[in-house]
């Protein structure tokens, strides 16, 4: 009887959780269809959205994830837009008393706003706007946007532009306000993705950045198989450093930890992006619900003592990062029989942690590593100071391993996989 009182307390929150994303899943339609009306009124034609259909995928906006190719807004060319004062049409000044949440948010504006229409390329500063861009074709769409490859005409430098529309829904621009402030301040970190400046117009919010090659996620479906321990070697070393300079210069969680928001370019480097989710760590600990995709989500996330009061730390990314390593290791989705997100958070808490198998292959070190990651008990998971001694990420980090070639050998002896309808687009 306790057991069974026991599995009917879990389902019930695992079905509030599921109620909770399906209803921020909701909201953003309802903007959607409010930014159509919009635009049918203007003379631009709206820009298609794709629905997640991935157990797992439903939940955060991603402009760098897969998705299936889609022409141009308008005539093959990006919409040009002159540059506008900032106004977010869900953020209003009041007399009424403002929530520190609300303080951050018109903080991070002003700040932004000084630094939007400039582009920063091989240290020299340039004053652009859109209409300088010449753009080369669509690199990936989300539920929020899109990346596109575009180039500044007056240097000829190219990059990857994430495009984002603007809308009244408040925790939407929260997200591609914390985007921006997390990467604009991480210019120093050799581990995050590169921001070259920002454009804010009346309808769209264009982040500019260094051109990576493709995300770990699509080289997984390309090359139909399980990638190399030493290629995850160094990409583990990379996402460790890249989480630890969040946690210890800017204070950041990021919460959103997967395959898809981990590049690689053809020298070998591997970078971590896509910020729009991430928290600011009060003591530690992140206080708010922004919820991150299911199928990476840590258990403490899932079913935390008191859902209203969050209470986690940035070991929830620790657990992530176990479960990306997982798939790339195995070259599938450790809960990959799951049709649904329930089932997906079904199992995260009921089914023993997924492990790396020794006999096929895999160094002690990699498997000893991978456990510590998903130990689910988090008080027990280590955090990144742990993670960085470890014998694993010690090994890779001054191993040589060639990954430029075997990058290249990849990209020469594969082809890209077709657009699958099960294909996540966040």
């Amino acid at each position: 009887m306790a057991t069974s009182l026991g599995l009917d307390a879990i389902s019930r929150k695992l079905n509030k959780l599921e109620a909770r994303l399906r209803e921020e899943n909701e909201s953003r339609k309802k903007d959607d269809t409010l930014l159509l009306d919009l635009n049918n009124s203007g003379n631009s034609s709206p820009r298609q959205r794709q629905k997640p259909n991935k157990p797992g995928s439903l939940l955060i906006p991603r402009g760098t994830a897969n998705g299936t190719a889609r022409p141009s807004p308008s005539s093959g060319s990006p919409r040009r837009s002159r540059r506008d004062h900032l106004e977010f049409p869900g953020i209003q000044v009041t007399p009424a008393p403002k929530s520190i949440d609300s303080i951050e948010v018109e903080k991070k504006l002003q700040e932004i706003m000084t630094l939007t229409g400039i582009l920063t390329l091989n240290q020299k500063r340039y004053a652009a706007e859109v209409a300088d861009l010449e753009e080369h074709g669509e690199i990936g769409s989300g539920t929020c946007g899109q990346v596109w490859q575009m180039s500044f005409k007056k240097t000829g430098d190219k990059m990857a532009v994430k495009q984002m529309r603007r809308s009244g829904n408040k925790e939407e621009n929260k997200r591609i306000l914390m985007d921006l402030d997390v990467i604009l301040k991480s210019h120093d970190c050799p581990f995050i993705v590169q921001c070259f400046g920002a454009f804010i117009t009346k309808m769209d919010v264009w982040i500019c950045m260094e051109l990576m090659n493709t995300c770990m996620e699509k080289l997984m479906k390309r090359l139909q198989s399980p990638i190399p321990e030493q290629i995850l070697g160094k990409m583990g070393v990379s996402v460790v450093k890249a989480l630890h300079y969040l946690k210890e210069k800017h204070g950041v969680i990021h919460r959103d930890v997967k395959p898809s928001n981990i590049l690689m370019d053809e020298t070998g480097i591997f970078k971590l992006c896509d910020f729009g989710i991430s928290g600011r760590l009060v003591d530690s600990k992140a206080k708010t619900r922004s919820a991150g995709c299911a199928a990476y989500m840590a258990p403490e996330r899932i079913d935390p003592p008191d859902p209203m009061r969050p209470d986690y730390d940035i070991r929830a990314d620790v657990w992530s990062l176990g479960i990306s390593l997982v798939e790339l290791a195995m070259g599938s989705f450790p809960y990959k029989n799951c049709k649904t997100d329930f089932e997906v958070l079904t199992r995260v808490l009921q089914d023993d942690p997924p492990l790396l198998p020794p006999k096929q292959g895999f160094s002690l070190d990699f498997c000893s590593f991978v456990q510590n990651c998903l130990t689910k008990d988090f008080k027990k998971r280590p955090k990144y100071r742990q993670l960085l001694e470890h014998g694993f990420i010690k090994r890779y980090e001054t191993k040589e391993v060639d990954v430029a070639g075997w990058f290249t050998d990849v990209m020469a002896t594969t082809t890209s996989p077709r657009p699958d309808a099960k294909t996540p687009t966040n």
